[in-house]
């Protein structure tokens, strides 16, 4: 039976008619990711998600509800350990390369294209990365994956009674990350360009349209009630934190982090999508994704935000390199491009995910004259920054206890805990309890506006920062102990953990001073 035949079928109908070596594949990606789950340890951005389930809201400093949502309920089910808390990255990791296999499918993929897209997927640097922790990112290409396979559903079958399906993910997508408005936004443009009207027209696009509003519209009624501390934070963290990159250079990144090998793939796949004839009903597609990078490029976003739009763009790369070797030698080529695909894919792994030991990850990043790298103004150590953010949060939380530990009885039980970012804090959160501390407080991020609960000021540990700035605040600062990580980021390194006691003005007073958004 031909996809031709099958046009009116259901769209889940076809997803699951993917070829049986790309449901594999899909089931070996998951597993790859449960195997390896532990990595070199909890990651910043866990430690903080994990604090905003505990403070469950519409929204956040720095994101919408949903990855809060996901968190609370990962922790109140199967607990908050590393597998527990990396199972659904590792699900996701199946579903992404399910619905890139489905999409080379509705491309008109047989089973080579369709394992080739899924390869690509499954072992490109960035998603390896991307879905080895929990957070927003393995929910965000699960989002974009299933939106644009929809989308290419329709383009295919002219099932517009869909668009309320997109309108539906769209709207799922905007409570969990906020980049979700660069794919609409790249849609809406691409349907323009493509003269789409049918579909511009068409009553069930602005239901989906009606749809997505209403399920974002509580997160704004809440931006709109904070004052809307993302758009500060957007502000200062473009201002102060993020690299800015040049057009060539985010070009680069591209390359680097979808696998330079797979270069040739998806570059393919873009010029069919704009070009090829055969491809002329999905030219939407391909301009969605020219317009979302022109939009990343003049915003000067992280090169990672157009990582959730190339699985189409592999699909139908996979699809031109299937159909391009239909002759009889050309199963030697097949074979070839897909063995580099994964060989590649396979030398590259270590320097996107926790694979190897710290010294031999090092020694092998040295051999291979990879540099750390980091997307934000940060001093970076031996390790990039994805990897160094791995390191040391339990040392941390013990070093604080040992603090706590030595103080007179009468302080201890009225202590309190000052966290320079959210990853200091979230550590203490995380690991606290069990050793016998108080929960955290700090002025970055959400963690401001949950504010500094019941602590009066009379002693707090205060992680980091210089003894000059504290004496501002307190009668009394004191060296207590010292925190020292080697394979953290430097600025979490030799850490003086201080003893202020006396707080000069009520700490209300004090709070608004210590908010930084970024």
């Amino acid at each position: 039976m031909t996809l031709e035949s099958e046009k009116h079928d259901g769209l889940f109908r076809g997803v699951t008619r993917c070829d049986k070596a790309a449901v594999s594949l899909a089931a070996l990606a998951t597993l790859l990711h449960l195997v390896t789950a532990n990595g070199y340890g909890i990651f910043r951005d866990e430690l903080y998600y994990l604090a905003c389930a505990s403070h469950l809201d519409w929204g956040f400093v720095d994101h919408p509800p949903l990855v809060a949502l996901m968190a609370r309920l990962i922790r109140n089910t199967i607990g908050t350990s590393l597998p527990a808390l990396r199972f659904v990255p590792a699900l996701a990791a199946g579903v992404l390369v399910l619905l890139t296999a489905a999409t080379a499918r509705q491309f008109g993929g047989r089973r080579y294209a369709q394992l080739v897209a899924g390869t690509a997927v499954a072992l490109a640097p960035q998603y390896l990365g991307m879905l080895s922790i929990f957070s927003m990112n393995a929910a965000d290409l699960v989002l974009w994956a299933a939106l644009l396979l929809v989308t290419v559903h329709i383009l295919r079958t002219g099932e517009r009674r869909l668009w309320v399906a997109v309108g539906v993910l769209a709207g799922v997508g905007l409570q969990n990350k906020l980049s979700m408005m660069f794919l609409l936004f790249g849609l809406a443009v691409s349907l323009i360009v493509s003269r789409r009207w049918q579909d511009l027209r068409a009553r069930q696009l602005w239901i989906g349209a009606g749809a997505a509003a209403i399920l974002f519209a509580p997160h704004i009624v809440w931006q709109f009630a904070h004052d809307w501390p993302t758009l500060e934070f957007i502000r200062r963290a473009t201002a102060l934190k993020n690299i800015a990159y040049h057009p060539l250079t985010y070009i680069v990144e591209q390359t680097k982090m979808m696998n330079p090998v797979a270069l040739p793939l998806w570059l393919a796949g873009l010029g069919a999508l704009i070009l090829a004839r055969s491809f002329r009903l999905f030219r939407p597609i391909g301009w969605t994704f020219l317009a979302v990078l022109l939009l990343l490029l003049t915003r000067g976003a992280k090169p990672y935000y157009l990582a959730p739009m190339y699985p189409p763009l592999l699909a139908a790369g996979a699809v031109v390199l299937e159909r391009t070797t239909q002759w009889p030698g050309g199963k030697w080529i097949r074979g070839a491009a897909l063995t580099v695909l994964v060989l590649s894919g396979m030398l590259l792994a270590p320097f996107a995910k926790p694979l190897l030991p710290v010294d031999r990850y090092v020694t092998y990043a040295a051999a291979a004259g990879v540099a750390p790298g980091t997307d934000e103004r940060h001093e970076l150590g031996r390790l990039p920054q994805f990897f160094a953010d791995m390191h040391g949060w339990e040392d941390l939380a013990n070093a604080v206890a040992a603090v706590h530990r030595a103080l007179p009885a009468e302080d201890q039980d009225r202590a309190c805990v000052f966290a320079q970012n959210y990853g200091q804090a979230g550590a203490i959160d995380y690991f606290g309890a069990a050793l016998g501390i108080p929960p955290a407080m700090s002025g970055h991020n959400s963690y401001w506006l949950w504010g500094p609960g019941s602590c009066d000021g009379a002693v707090v540990i205060m992680i980091g920062g210089e003894r000059s700035d504290h004496l501002q605040s307190f009668e009394e600062v004191t060296a207590g102990g010292e925190f020292t990580c080697r394979n953290s980021m430097p600025y979490e390194n030799n850490l003086t953990l201080w003893i202020a006691r006396r707080l000069k003005a009520p700490i209300a007073d004090a709070w608004p001073r210590v908010k930084h958004f970024d």
